[in-house]
């Protein structure tokens, strides 16, 4: 499929990938073992300029598209579904950024881009998971400010995080009507953050609650028209859904190729296991669904960027991939018999870190939700 990659996108594919082999992958099992956020490396990707991938060249990005965003973060997840992850909040935040931002606000891109400002968005809350209309973080002006309380969990990156994203209602309105966005300081008095959320997989990521109490922000904290944030978000969804099946292909791809090598390797009676049938047809399988997942991810991601919605599109990606990832990165861990159970392989690592693609960016089961209503407006 990459030789019809332009030139820019395989320029980027091969950094991405040098830059995976060389510095990630080496580290990868010390930070899912430790469980802590690796600075060094994510100031790495900074200085790749990976950050600004698809942001505009006005805004100090690179000017590519969201294909080359999906191929990059491929490459990256390939050897660390984690560090992808982390790389994928800043390039997600820019350009929120870049749409929806003041002056103010756009001038902390550039710090973003080098890594020296870590953001992270916070929308979901301990009762309110995919339902983001339900949230019940509240901001409240007063003087010429605004009041913020309430409780956010999940916030990826939240434990290190310098400016946060915060989803909350900023009116008395029910459902989606009354949501803001708002961006907070994270040194400011009355937020404090939980430990880090002990998690099957995704270590390193310093994902925690985080709570504001009575916090104060000022007047231009909003991001974009203010009550319009649930739509903002949904937009947004639908550039980070590729990012995610992107992820769960790069992991995907690693343990295709981790139970090839293995199954040319491992001999049982008398020959390399992968003379055998029955794991010929579970790599055939896997070969083909990879093979298919790219194709949908990167059929959404040139809709995206001829200005095309791709609400159903985007949800289809996700669905299809993730699913396709957690069933063969198991099949690839059956390959491995009792070594894929150990720590001493790749693949039990992978099989920890996939499961979170199917439940991330709204889970599987809203993903056939969008999928069935789109289906229905385009049937009537």
């Amino acid at each position: 499929m990459d030789r019809f990659y332009s030139q820019d996108q395989k320029a980027l594919r091969e950094t991405a990938r040098r830059f995976a082999e060389a510095e990630i992958l080496p580290r990868a099992a010390a930070i899912d073992r430790e469980d802590r956020f690796d600075h060094t490396l994510y100031k790495g990707m900074a200085d790749l300029g990976l950050f600004g991938i698809c942001l505009r060249e006005g805004a100090g990005g690179a000017g590519l598209d969201a294909v080359a965003a999906c191929i990059a973060m491929e490459e990256l997840a390939r050897c660390s579904g984690a560090v992808a992850n982390a790389f994928a909040i800043p390039v997600e935040a820019t350009l929120f950024f870049d749409h929806h931002g003041t002056a103010a606000h756009k001038e902390l891109i550039p710090k973003i881009l080098s890594g020296d400002i870590i953001p992270a968005t916070a929308v979901s809350e301990p009762d309110h998971g995919s339902d983001v209309a339900g949230i019940r973080t509240t901001a409240v002006r007063e003087g010429n400010g605004w009041r913020l309380n309430g409780t956010k969990a999940w916030v990826t990156l939240g434990g290190v995080a310098d400016r946060i994203m915060v989803f909350a209602r900023t009116g008395a309105e029910a459902g989606h009507r009354s949501i803001s966005c708002l961006l907070v300081d994270g040194a400011l008095p009355g937020i404090a953050r939980g430990k880090n959320e002990e998690l099957l997989g995704m270590h390193g990521l310093d994902d925690c609650q985080i709570t504001f109490s009575d916090v104060l922000l000022p007047a231009d904290s909003v991001m974009g028209p203010e009550k319009q944030a649930f739509k903002m978000a949904m937009s947004n969804f639908n550039f980070s859904r590729l990012m995610m099946a992107s992820m769960a292909l790069g992991m995907a791809q690693a343990a295709f190729e981790d139970a090839t090598a293995y199954a040319k390797d491992r001999k049982q009676f008398g020959q390399a296991i992968i003379g055998f049938q029955a794991v010929q047809f579970m790599l055939a399988d896997m070969s083909t669904d990879i093979a298919a997942a790219r194709l949908l991810i990167h059929h959404a991601a040139r809709l995206h960027d001829a200005g095309e919605p791709i609400a159903k599109e985007a949800a289809q990606a996700k669905l299809f991939t993730t699913d396709m990832a957690m069933k063969h990165v198991s099949n690839a861990l059956q390959i491995h018999g009792g070594n894929g159970y150990s720590r001493e392989y790749r693949i039990e690592r992978i099989f920890r870190d996939v499961r979170l693609a199917q439940i991330y960016e709204g889970t599987n089961q809203i993903q056939r939700l969008i999928i069935a209503r789109q289906v229905e407006k385009e049937a009537a």
